[in-house]
């Protein structure tokens, strides 16, 4: 007799969970991996949020609040897959972190097929600007800022010369991913990662709320109300016969 844990599944034979079940991994989901599923008439969303450092080759010292990014990637693929979900709303408040890691999540949901939105909450900073941009549609909260600058030795890209061709081919990726999935084009975005003035000792941009969207980076102002409107605009609209 196989103990509890030890259950032995074979293809899609896998036992249906009980409704008490569900509900513990929703808990584990929420508090762990900081996501949750929302059921409503008007849809079925999936509530993603991006928080502290973007972890990725290298792991980060447990003080650090950090968001894993072989955590978030099979998420993306579940949510793609799952019928069930019909929108995903994902949430900023980061500072960065690994360059590569964070252009991976991004292209992840740029190249999903239902719909999906973001909302930048305290901030959306450095790598975080291409993940911002990654939805079909982007709100920033008024207060919330937005730091723009180019790719630095300490932005975590592992396992590759450190060489300025490199650097510069990368830094390339940002400029065409943002341009590509935002109003804002391409000399202008690289016009504020090479701005000085602002940070001290260092060259680059902070955009406050109101400021990211009239350089065409980010749609539109609003916060929680205004997001989930918009996703559930988008979620009845491609459920249109014609969408």
């Amino acid at each position: 007799m196989l103990r509890e844990e030890n259950k032995v599944t074979f293809g899609n034979m896998t036992p249906e969970k009980t409704e008490t079940e569900e509900k513990k991994d929703q808990t584990r989901d929420l508090i762990e991996l900081g996501n949750t599923s929302v059921s409503n008439p008007k849809g079925n969303i999936h509530c993603l949020t991006i928080i502290g450092q973007i972890e990725g080759h290298i792991v980060l010292p447990p003080q650090n609040k950090t968001t894993k990014y072989e955590h978030v990637i099979p998420q993306l693929v579940a949510i793609e897959e799952d019928n069930q979900i019909d929108g995903l709303l994902l949430v900023l408040n980061t500072v960065g972190g690994d360059v590569e890691a964070g252009l991976a999540i991004a292209e992840m949901i740029a190249s999903m097929s239902k719909p999906t939105v973001s909302l930048i909450l305290g901030g959306g900073h450095s790598i975080g600007v291409p993940m911002a941009v990654s939805t079909k549609y982007s709100f920033i909260a008024p207060s919330a800022t937005m730091t723009i600058h180019p790719i630095r030795l300490t932005g975590l890209v592992i396992g590759v010369p450190q060489t300025y061709e490199y650097f510069d081919k990368m830094q390339e990726r940002v400029v065409q991913f943002v341009s590509r999935n935002s109003n804002i084009s391409v000399e202008k975005f690289r016009s504020l990662m090479l701005k000085t003035g602002e940070l001290a000792n260092d060259v680059g941009t902070v955009l406050f709320g109101e400021e990211a969207v009239n350089c065409g980076i980010i749609d539109a102002v609003g916060g929680l109300r205004e997001a989930l409107a918009k996703l559930y605009e988008l979620i009845n609209e491609s459920k249109k016969p014609n969408a």
